[in-house]
């Protein structure tokens, strides 16, 4: 007898999703790591000719025959982002990446974003599901993974430029593991968002007594035990990315970056410590992009690659985070050492962590059951 050819999936809202745990920080952090390690050992595919790529966007033309056609804005983005990953969870999926600036306008987030899980074996959806707190808890999560291994035990200060969703996460991501967190300074670029991300803060984690509103980048890093950039920031001149300096920082800092950063010759001495988040992403997005790579893609791990390249970095000096979660590299060795970590994002997170939501809500009945098909019309 032959199985049955019925397909179901399940659709999870945006409140399907919290009621599932999207926002279970403390579990997101976990579950990141043990993607880490899977990525250190090879179970995993991402896109592209080295299985590393990012993802694949549609690019707009600065000036298009076509009226309705949009233009390349800042913060467009029409994206899709696929990926398999294995050990225990053996699914695919892929997150599809909408952004505009100008949504803001419309009362509505600058990203919109969905994801659909599906069986790696027969391509069949297992669910489709709402993705902007999906996407922005598995990119805190990765800093804290960071923060977890590679942070000093006794951190206290933090250090945020960029008080919005990403800020959020991330710090919610550092709490997590660094317990004696009690000092926040942070930079933002609208009072209103200050405001914001403060009474957040005092909401969420009242444990956090001292917050510090500072107005310069130097403020943010210096005497902060870890220090974040989760800043948009325009591309193009990595002159105007947010800067880091040598003399800013703190012996002991741990710095980890998921947005636009640049930094002074002193921090890419060897004795500053370069963790990426997965080095094969780096070395797919250096493939892929015009030269010096770090002009268009502004993450500091980028910088990296371009330093290799001209023969100031060896690539061995570069380390990825993977293998110091094995335990097969050190973590922090001693309490002076300054460790710059990027953070790239990768849709392997977004399987990773799609994939327990998804098998969390179907333990506890959440969402709504849709039929593909009972039998196809086409086989």
């Amino acid at each position: 007898m032959s199985a049955s050819t019925r397909i179901d999936f399940l659709y999870l809202s945006e409140p399907d999703m919290i009621r599932a745990g999207v926002t279970d920080m403390p579990a997101c952090v976990d579950t990141m790591e043990e993607m880490f390690g899977l990525l250190w050992r090879g179970d995993y595919r991402m896109a592209g000719a080295n299985n590393d790529s990012h993802g694949a966007m549609i690019m707009f033309p600065e000036n298009s025959p076509f009226p309705t056609m949009p233009k390349p804005t800042p913060d467009r983005r029409l994206m899709a982002m696929p990926a398999y990953l294995g050990g225990r969870f053996c699914t695919a999926g892929v997150k599809w990446y909408g952004s505009n600036i100008a949504n803001r306008e419309k009362g509505l987030p600058r990203s919109i974003l969905m994801f659909t899980l599906s069986d790696a074996d027969t391509g069949a959806p297992l669910a489709h599901m709402s993705a902007n707190l999906l996407s922005a808890y598995r990119t805190g999560a990765i800093p804290g993974v960071g923060a977890r291994h590679l942070a000093r035990k006794d951190a206290r200060v933090i250090g945020l430029s960029g008080p919005g969703v990403m800020g959020r996460t991330t710090v919610s991501a550092f709490l997590a593991v660094c317990p004696h967190i009690d000092t926040i300074k942070v930079k933002g670029r609208g009072q209103q968002n200050i405001d914001n991300f403060i009474s957040w803060l005092a909401a969420t984690y009242p444990q956090v007594k001292n917050v510090q509103v500072v107005d310069s980048y130097e403020q943010v890093v210096r005497g902060s035990d870890i220090v974040t950039y989760c800043c948009s920031n325009p591309v193009g001149a990595p002159s105007t990315y947010p800067p880091v300096k040598r003399e800013w920082v703190k012996p002991g800092a741990f710095l980890a970056m998921p947005s636009a950063c640049t930094i002074d010759a002193g921090m890419e001495q060897p004795d500053v410590r370069k963790v990426l988040d997965n080095t094969g992403l780096y070395e797919a997005w250096f493939d892929e992009s015009p030269k010096p790579a770090h002009v268009t893609i502004p993450i500091i791990g980028v910088h990296f690659m371009d330093m290799v390249a001209e023969g100031r970095l060896p690539a061995g000096q570069l380390e990825d985070i993977g293998q110091i979660v094995l335990g097969e590299a050190p973590g922090r060795r001693n309490d002076d050492e300054i460790i710059l970590m990027s953070v790239g994002g990768m849709p392997v997170e977004d399987v990773a962590w799609g994939t327990v939501l998804y098998r969390r809500a179907l333990e506890m009945g959440i969402g709504v059951k849709l039929n593909l098909w009972d039998t196809p019309a086409l086989r």
